[in-house]
């Protein structure tokens, strides 16, 4: 065969490889734009036509009011509660919406009760949802707005939203400490405020209260009737003209949503500017290469292979870099570049088999010894020279085996760890493909305090691969059986097996993590560029006070 056909056949099968990745990718976005159309809908159109009849806007459209037009935004916990409460109902959205968004040129983060979920009663995700918001304004030192309008707790999980340290009354122990850091809070009372929920606005810098529809107060009149005896409509004992005339609870008296909205906007006109901690930005470039290739460069079978560079090519400015030790721990590929202007250190795992100097296979989505020891320095480096870090998963764990072990996998392993804990620059998650077990933590995961961790529709969280998963868990289950003196029956532990594998895979799903707010949410890869600029952007705000110190196991 002549060279000429050989490298037309290949570039062939390149080209279908790529069309089959770009529309397996396509459908996935598909159905998160299903499931995102019907998560907007909160409680339902019923109610959200019985909300509107009150004169109230909903949740999202108080934040589109609010917000600046023309101005990106990036939501966070879009799909927390999904698929979960169905025997309560449901909680789309956890019954609170939240955004990072401009207020007059300012980046804030707002919080919306979403009254159409149960009157904005709270879920446990609920809570875990506010309590990430309030994060995310501690971290980076930005205002936080609580557009509040909500019946308090759901009875019903009261023993689950209400004592524990990330349950409801953390809210408040949060709206303490952000006045106490000098963090601008400014609430909007614009429905139901009761209960425990009554401190929240109170302990805000401002409270503003609209006429008519809000209220607020520690037991309502059903409650007060039971309790004292005293006969009191709800108007009377919390409305807007009581606290705005009699008890000075709150500030503002608004007389609807629209005016309560354009408040908040001039009062944080108003607000004073802070240091910032001096990330360094020049103007933005676009890639060279097109951003949305990532669909059909992300492989349809996520154990396939494919180059990280080509990614790291589409999301970074120019898409040209500066890559740190490339021939060393191939494994893992650390660059500084910059993403939307900002200076970034990129460490990204690489899918595809490489060979070392010394001929030496590395498996794609593996972390080496030599690539944890290089990706552990080159994390020290960038909170050295103060370059926030940029993770991009796609990792299915370190290397096991007796030479890997003894070459001292965990102690290399362990180092990067404690880079990761220790790093003092802000540090961004893109969970691209899979993150399985210890290298999920490696690659700062959740646990391991990232501003912000979104996934790609191509992503898979466990501990570890479904396939391996489901025939751990099945010999574990047919090893139980045959000690009750059972006989297994091939065909019986097909069905086992096909069990256990639907079980499991339905927890790799993404929607799955995002429900539970392991990552903040699930994005269009496209739009990847735009979520680490705003967050870099927030994280500028926000002063670095602490020391880097990785501790004695660096040693």
């Amino acid at each position: 065969m002549k060279l000429e056909d050989a490298n037309l056949k290949k570039n062939e099968k390149l080209n279908m490889e790529f069309n089959k990745n770009e529309d397996a990718m396509k459908m996935m976005l598909s159905d998160l734009r299903r499931v995102s159309e019907q998560v907007r809908l909160g409680g339902g159109k019923k109610a959200i036509e019985k909300h509107k009849a009150r004169g109230k806007m909903t949740a999202r459209e108080r934040i589109e009011q609010l917000l600046d037009k023309n101005k990106p935004t990036v939501e966070v916990g879009e799909f927390a509660g999904y698929g979960m409460y169905e025997s309560e109902g449901g909680c789309p959205s956890g019954g609170v919406v939240v955004q990072l968004g401009y207020i007059k040129g300012r980046l804030c983060i707002v919080v919306a009760n979403d009254a159409t979920v149960k009157a904005g009663a709270w879920f446990p995700i609920t809570a875990k949802k506010n309590l990430r918001a309030q994060e995310i304004a501690i971290e980076n030192h930005i205002p936080i707005i609580y557009l509040v309008d909500s019946a308090g707790a759901y009875l019903p999980m009261q023993d689950e939203v209400f004592p524990d340290k990330e349950n409801f009354g953390r809210i408040f122990y949060n709206n303490s400490i952000l006045s106490s850091m000098g963090i601008p809070q400014i609430a909007a009372i614009m429905g139901s405020c009761v209960a425990g929920g009554a401190y929240l606005p109170i302990l805000s810098d401002e409270a503003l209260i609209v006429e008519g529809t809000g209220s607020v107060f520690l037991a309502g009149s059903y409650l007060v009737k039971s309790a004292i005896g005293e006969d009191v409509d709800n108007e009377l004992l919390g409305g807007a003209s009581t606290h705005c005339e009699i008890s000075g609870v709150t500030d503002y008296k608004m007389k609807d949503d629209a005016q309560c909205l354009k408040t908040i906007r001039d009062l944080v006109d108003k607000l004073g500017h802070n240091a910032k901690a001096g990330f360094d930005r020049i103007d933005a470039v676009p890639p060279n290469e097109n951003p949305a290739d990532i669909y059909g460069i992300i492989p349809e079978n996520i154990t396939s292979q494919y180059s990280t560079h080509e990614i790291i090519k589409r999301l970074v400015d120019n898409s040209e870099w500066v890559e740190y030790k490339e021939e060393y721990g191939k494994s893992i590929v650390c660059v500084y570049a910059r993403i939307d202007g900002w200076a970034v250190g990129i460490v990204a795992n690489q899918r595809k088999v490489v060979k070392s100097k010394k001929g030496e296979m590395q498996f794609g989505g593996v972390i080496y010894s030599d690539s944890a020891d290089k990706a552990a320095r080159f994390i020290m480096n960038c909170n050295q020279k103060k370059i926030p870090l940029v993770f991009l998963q796609d990792v299915t764990g370190f290397m096991v085996g007796s030479r890997s072990e003894h070459g001292g996998i965990i102690k290399d392993g362990a180092k990067m760890v404690s880079a990761v804990s220790n790093s003092v620059v802000p540090k961004f998650t893109i969970v691209i493909g899979n993150s399985y077990g210890a290298g999920n933590y490696a690659m700062c995961g959740k646990a391991y305090g990232p501003r912000l961790i979104y996934a790609w529709p191509s992503s898979r969280i466990a501990v570890m691969g479904g396939d391996q998963a489901a025939k751990t868990l099945l010999q574990i289950q047919v090893s139980a059986l045959k000690k009750k003196g059972e006989e297994i029956h091939p065909d019986t532990e097909k069905k086992l097996l096909d069990d256990i594998r639907a079980r499991y895979f339905k927890t790799l799903d993404p929607k799955y993590a995002a429900a539970r707010l392991w990552t903040d949410g699930i994005i269009d890869p496209v739009d990847t560029r735009k979520v680490i600029s705003m967050g870099i952007e927030a994280a500028n705000h926000a002063p670095i006070t602490k020391q880097f110190n990785v501790g004695i196991i660096q040693t």
